[in-house]
């Protein structure tokens, strides 16, 4: 459907606009001599102009740029600003804390967490929790609470998951069907397939061939994967990875620091999982870093009982800064008064119209391509029907196209997530910011089958 030397022509037309455009970032970009990749994380290279947007402010759903320019931010921070930017309430709590209180980092616990931790249990079931600097920090930790406790050596994940800079999830299938390092996999520390196992997403046969191994200590997963697209699970998959670790003597990590969107209380909560770790970061705090795990009371005790393991000092998680009392004030400012039911329900029903929007100018366009949507996130993929498995959607990507998407949109004040197709919904979203979207997306695809 699409012409490819109609698409470099459009390609290179939206990089010329886009440097003219932002000749202050340009010129941000071009100093940046002493920054690592000229930017702050290298991650932050993945831009389709030839230099990133830089920021100047944020309020809401609204970012804009040191150029002057303005845009609709479906990306919001990857999920880690889904109650918005800079929203009031976290700001006035995150004050309170600065100016009043004083203290951002004390090494002393606060009264905020004890009501965090409760109103984590309520959302999500788990009975026990502790604090992080970020998913990653926790994903590790639970990491090495489920290999004490098991004995077992091994981690079993899905190829294409997405859990952070975990060593042991940088693992894919390979072309035999058995574990192989993910491709660029910087620096590992050893061969990936000496701590990992791996299973594609929505495989429970090949899930049951790698835990009778004998040898996986937990299943760690997202619920659905996030960071290929969006793959949602088929009917009884997630069911059936917890009878096969039940059967198998694994334990069950479910990280819902992506899928946090599909409600109140994620995942887990909606479609009744049952993890004995669960693992979320970014949203819960408005934008201030965090992340936090929590245990089922069977594993806390199980772990608490162990005399021989050292939960204090430096055999414990370590970050002086973790649970601190400025992020911990922002979870429950977040929590407390955004992040909440009726926000959600507003938050979907939102992202359910982005959906049917695009599934309709798909319709409109005879388009191969297709759109999965989970809770206040949608994601569309240049396949269709949409993958079902990580391997099946990292095939699916098309990176010349999915760039000149992306310009296309930032010229006319429309940001998507960098990495993915993504749209993100948050409190201060409005139905004509979707119009907007659906009205600019329209006129790129008109373009490239015109």
């Amino acid at each position: 459907m699409i012409n490819r030397s109609n698409l470099a022509s459009l390609f290179e037309r939206e990089k010329a606009t886009f440097r003219e455009q932002n000749p202050k970032s340009l010129a941000a970009y071009e100093s940046a001599d002493n920054l690592f990749g000229r930017v702050p994380m290298t991650w932050m290279n993945k831009k389709a102009g030839g230099f990133p947007i830089y920021f100047d402010r944020a309020q809401g759903n609204r970012i804009w740029d040191i150029d002057g320019h303005e845009y609709i931010d479906f990306a919001l921070g990857d999920t880690g600003a889904m109650a918005g930017h800079s929203n009031p309430i976290v700001v006035d709590a995150i004050c309170n804390r600065i100016q009043k209180l004083g203290g951002m980092t004390t090494m002393l616990p606060t009264e905020d967490a004890q009501w965090v931790a409760a109103n984590l249990s309520e959302r999500f079931g788990m009975a026990k929790w502790s604090f992080s600097l970020t998913a990653t920090d926790a994903n590790r930790w639970a990491i090495r609470l489920v290999r004490a406790i098991t004995g077992k050596p091994k981690i079993l994940v899905n190829a294409y998951c997405y859990h952070g800079s975990v060593d042991e999830a940088l693992i894919v299938v390979g072309p035999d069907g058995e574990g192989m390092s993910r491709p660029g996999n910087v620096g590992s520390p050893v061969d990936v397939t000496e701590t990992s196992r791996v299973a594609e997403f929505n495989d429970l046969v090949g899930l049951e061939r790698q835990l009778a191994n004998g040898d996986v200590a937990a299943v760690l997963m997202e619920p659905a994967l996030t960071n290929i697209g969006i793959v949602l699970p088929e009917p009884g998959y997630l069911a059936g990875v917890r009878e096969l670790t039940r059967k198998y003597d694994a334990l069950l990590i479910i990280d819902e620091t992506h899928t946090f969107s599909a409600g109140w209380g994620g995942m887990t909560r909606r479609d009744d999982l049952e993890p004995d770790v669960f693992i979320i970061g970014k949203a819960i705090a408005g934008g201030i870093p965090t992340g936090t795990y929590g245990l089922s009371a069977e594993l806390a005790d199980r772990v608490l009982s162990r005399t021989d393991l050292d939960l204090v000092d430096m055999g414990g998680v370590g970050g002086t800064l973790a649970g601190n009392p400025l992020s911990v004030a922002a979870m429950r400012a977040t929590l407390e008064n955004i992040l909440t039911k009726e926000n959600f329900e507003k938050m979907i029903d939102l992202a359910t119209y982005f959906t049917d929007g695009v599934n309709a100018l798909f319709e409109k366009y005879d388009l191969p391509w297709s759109i999965n949507q989970l809770g206040a996130r949608a994601e569309y993929r240049f396949a269709k029907p949409y993958p079902i498995t990580g391997t099946a959607a990292y095939e699916s990507a098309d990176a010349e196209l999915e760039d000149f998407l992306h310009l296309y949109l930032a010229n006319r004040g429309i940001m998507l997530t960098p990495f993915h197709n993504m749209a993100l919904m948050c409190p201060t979203t409005t139905v004509a910011d979707v119009d907007r979207h659906h009205e600019v997306f329209e006129e790129a695809i008109g373009e490239l089958v015109g």
